[in-house]
C-alpha cells in the first residue's frame, strides 16, 4: 500500500479544508508514492523522533504539530526543523501533520479529551460558518433516484445527526441540442421538454469536489444544470472547541484533582475558586484560550484547556473557572485518534506510537 493511501484516511477523517488560516496542516516532507514499511505516531516531530523513526524501520511519521509553519529561505541544518528536513529527506521518510484540521472536526482532539473526563452530551462549543453549501440539480424523473444515492455516498445530504437528507420537487426542463451534441433525450436541432426532479442538498465546502465528481459522474445529461450557493447556517460538525455534561456534579477541587489524576499532572493551574458545583464543562485542547469568552456565554461552570495568558485569569471574573493543563498534557493522546483512525481502514500496518517525551516545557 502507499503512503498517499493512508494519509487518504486520514484526510477523510479530518479534511485539509477544515484548518485554520494560519495552519500548515498536510504533507511537509517527502514522496507519498513510496510503499508503507511502517508508521510512527507523535505530538511533534523531533530529531530525536526521526531517528526513532529510522531505528523502527517506519518511513511516514504522523504528527499532530506541522513541523513546518512558515516558508523557508534555506536549508543548511542550522535549526533543529531544517536538521529534521534534511534527516527524514535522507532517510526516506514522509512527515505528514493533521492539526488545526483534526481540532476542528466532530470526534477530533476536543471531542477525545471530554471523553477521557467523562462528559455526555458533547458537542461543538464554536461552530464553523461559511462553511455549507446548497446544490441544487435538475435530473429527469426516472434518473434522479441514482443521482441523489451518489450525491449521499459523496458527502452531500447531512444536516445534524441526520443523512440522506435532501427536498425534491417535479417540474419541466426545456433545451434544445445542438448540433455537436449527443443529448440523452431529444432531438437535435428541437427544442425537447422533460419531466425533471429538483434535488437540493446541503454538504460542507470541503466535500465540494467530492460531490460535484459524483454528480457529473452520475447525471445523464451532456451538461447538467447545478448551482452551488453558500449557507450562512452555522455547520455543527465542525468549529473549535467543545462543551458537554457531567454525569454527576462536582465540587470545584474534587473535579480538579481528578482532572489532575487522569492526565497525569505535575503540576495544574486555574483561576480563583467560584465556589459553584461543576456541571456543564467546556474545553479546548492545546491553545484554546480565545474560548472563554464563548464558554462563559454557554453558561459552562469550568472551561479546560492547554494554555492561558496571564490577564486571562483576571478576565474570567469568578464567572467561571479556568483550568490549564499544559499544552502538550492537553494533546498527547492525539496518537490514539491517529491509530484507530489508520488501523480501523488499514489494520494490518506496524504502527508505532512515538516513545519520546517532546514536551518543551519542563517543571522542576
Amino acid at each position: 500500500m502507499k503512503i498517499a493511501q493512508i494519509l487518504g484516511a486520514l484526510e477523510e477523517f479530518a479534511p485539509l479544508p477544515l484548518q485554520d488560516d494560519f495552519d500548515n496542516s498536510g504533507l511537509q516532507v517527502g514522496d507519498t508514492t513510496q510503499k508503507v514499511k511502517g508508521i510512527l505516531l507523535c505530538l511533534d516531530v523531533t530529531e530525536d523522533v526521526i531517528d526513532e523513526a529510522v531505528e523502527l524501520d517506519c518511513n511516514l511519521i504522523i504528527s499532530h504539530h506541522p513541523l513546518l509553519f512558515r516558508p523557508l529561505k534555506s536549508l543548511t541544518g542550522k535549526t533543529y526543523i531544517e536538521r529534521c528536513i534534511v534527516k527524514a529527506c535522507k532517510n526516506d521518510i514522509v512527515i505528514y501533520a493533521a492539526h488545526t484540521n483534526i481540532d476542528n472536526v466532530r470526534g477530533g482532539v476536543s471531542f477525545r479529551l471530554a471523553e477521557k473526563i467523562g462528559l455526555q452530551n458533547i458537542k461543538i462549543l464554536k461552530p464553523q460558518n461559511n462553511s455549507l453549501l446548497k446544490l441544487v440539480t435538475f435530473v429527469p424523473e426516472n434518473q434522479a433516484e441514482q443521482v441523489r444515492t451518489a450525491l449521499f455516498h459523496a458527502g452531500a445530504g447531512t444536516i445534524g445527526n441526520y443523512d440522506f437528507c435532501s427536498y425534491n420537487s417535479s417540474g419541466e426542463g426545456t433545451f434544445r441540442a445542438g448540433e455537436n451534441t449527443n443529448p440523452f433525450v431529444g432531438e437535435k436541432g428541437e427544442i425537447h421538454v422533460e419531466k425533471e426532479t429538483r434535488i437540493e442538498v446541503v454538504l460542507p465546502t470541503c466535500k465540494k469536489a467530492s460531490v460535484t465528481r459524483a454528480l457529473l459522474t452520475t447525471h445523464p445529461y451532456e451538461e447538467p444544470a447545478y448551482d452551488f450557493y453558500l449557507l450562512q447556517n452555522e455547520w455543527s460538525q465542525a468549529g473549535a472547541g467543545v462543551v458537554g455534561e457531567l454525569p454527576v456534579e462536582e465540587d470545584e477541587k474534587s473535579f480538579l484533582q481528578r482532572i489532575k489524576t487522569i492526565f497525569r499532572l505535575e503540576s495544574l493551574k486555574h483561576s480563583p475558586l467560584t465556589g459553584k458545583m461543576i456541571k456543564e464543562v467546556a474545553l479546548c485542547g492545546g491553545s484554546g484560550s480565545f474560548l472563554i469568552k464563548e464558554a462563559m456565554a454557554y453558561g459552562a461552570d469550568v472551561f479546560l484547556t492547554g494554555e492561558a495568558k496571564y490577564n486571562d485569569y483576571f478576565d474570567v471574573e469568578n464567572k467561571i473557572l479556568l483550568a490549564v493543563l499544559g499544552h502538550y498534557e492537553s494533546e498527547h493522546f492525539i496518537k490514539e485518534l491517529f491509530f484507530e483512525i489508520i488501523s480501523k481502514k488499514m489494520p494490518n500496518f506496524a504502527i508505532h506510537f512515538s516513545n519520546l517525551n517532546a514536551n518543551p516545557v519542563n517543571y522542576m
